[in-house]
């Protein structure tokens, strides 16, 4: 179908109209040019084709603000596609927009079809170091799967199931208006064609029982809270052989005690003395991978960052890791012995400091010696 179509203009509808408003003329376009009203008519089935291909893009927020930014180019690379006849927009439409029941006949004939099953997801949380460096996790979750006694039919094993009277097997209801005839899906069998006779006893005549199954999931290095892993076929099992549905697990970072995490860097509080902080020190630090030895230059400052290179978060899109960044805070005693105010107003009369007069005791011991 050429490029060149305006979608807007397909539909009739202007550029700021609504999800509801662009729903409603696709609706009235497929009816319209459907092809049991328009048999062997070129014209409206290549209006119906341009019609489900302006809906796809438009009904779609995302695809329709890529078609509204830069037009056809736009769409390059989703999983926009032309379509080249009504059986396409069939399965299109009832695959994604679960509109199958729009097009009768056509809805009908998709419900036989093979389906995908249906995605699930899990929510996992996860410590800091097993974000950084990546684990491996058991899971065990439910899932639908055929029943073993009916093979996922929903009948007895034994009565089987018998053909439906009222559509005597087609699955849809044909009825005449004038010139046409518009078929619409059987409400006795539900579009299936069949109807049980007898409900299977194992799934009571749903035709598949809820099974726990445990999967063994790696989680690769890097990930942070709102990341998402997909694990291909492991959603519920296909309609009538259509493929599995995948599995989504969300991954939220648990707090750590420690450290906090910005991107791929790490940063942790590192209390220290004013002693250490002025004269120098070597002290241990954590770190993700266990404590390290540092040295601590004199005269190092309250809120100084030192930076550990390479000792962060494994990069999650490529090669190396973040780092660590480790700010000393310089703890200000809030109580001294006597023997300590004593060498700190020293300290205070040697370096020219203004400080507040001592206590009685104290200045007796100062200024009696």
């Amino acid at each position: 179908m050429a490029k060149e179509l305006d979608y807007y203009t397909i539909l009739g509808v202007n550029r700021s109209a609504a999800a509801d408003e662009i729903k409603k003329a696709y609706r009235q376009m497929a009816l319209k040019y459907h092809p049991d009203k328009n048999p062997g008519d070129k014209q409206a089935e290549e209006m119906f084709k341009e019609a489900a291909e302006a809906y796809e893009v438009l009904g779609d927020q995302e695809k329709r603000q890529l078609y509204d930014q830069y037009g056809h180019t736009g769409l390059k690379g989703t999983n926009f596609h032309h379509f080249t006849n009504a059986e396409d927009i069939f399965n299109a439409f009832g695959n994604f927009f679960g509109m199958g029941d729009l097009f009768g006949a056509g809805g009908r004939a998709r419900r036989n079809a093979p389906r995908r099953g249906a995605d699930l997801r899990y929510d996992i949380e996860l410590t800091l170091k097993e974000a950084a460096f990546g684990s491996e996790k058991s899971i065990e979750y439910t899932l639908s799967e055929p029943c073993s006694t009916c093979r996922g039919t929903g009948a007895h094993p034994d009565e089987g199931i018998m053909k439906c009277v009222a559509c005597a097997g087609t699955g849809q209801v044909t009825r005449t208006q004038g010139f046409f005839s518009i078929s619409t899906p059987c409400s006795r069998c539900h579009g299936e064609g069949t109807i049980i006779k007898q409900p299977c006893p194992n799934c009571k005549g749903v035709g598949h029982t809820q099974t726990k199954r445990e999967l063994k999931l790696k989680i690769p290095a890097g990930v942070d809270t709102d990341s998402r892993l997909r694990v291909s076929g492991a959603g519920d099992p296909g309609y009538k052989g259509g493929p599995s549905g995948d599995m989504y697990v969300f991954i939220t970072v648990a707090e750590d005690k420690i450290f906090t995490r910005q991107d791929d860097e790490i940063i942790c509080q590192m209390p220290i003395s004013i002693t250490q902080a002025c004269l120098g020190a070597e002290i241990t630090i954590p770190t993700l991978e266990g404590e390290k030895t540092i040295n601590l230059h004199p005269g190092t400052q309250s809120g100084e960052i030192y930076k550990l290179e390479g000792a962060g978060v494994q990069h999650l899109k490529g090669y190396g890791r973040g780092d660590q960044l480790i700010q000393f805070d310089v703890r200000i005693p809030t109580k001294l012995t006597p023997r300590q105010e004593e060498i700190l107003r020293e300290f205070a009369a040697i370096s020219g400091d203004e400080v507040a007069m001592p206590k009685k005791g104290l200045f007796k011991r100062l200024y009696n010696k």
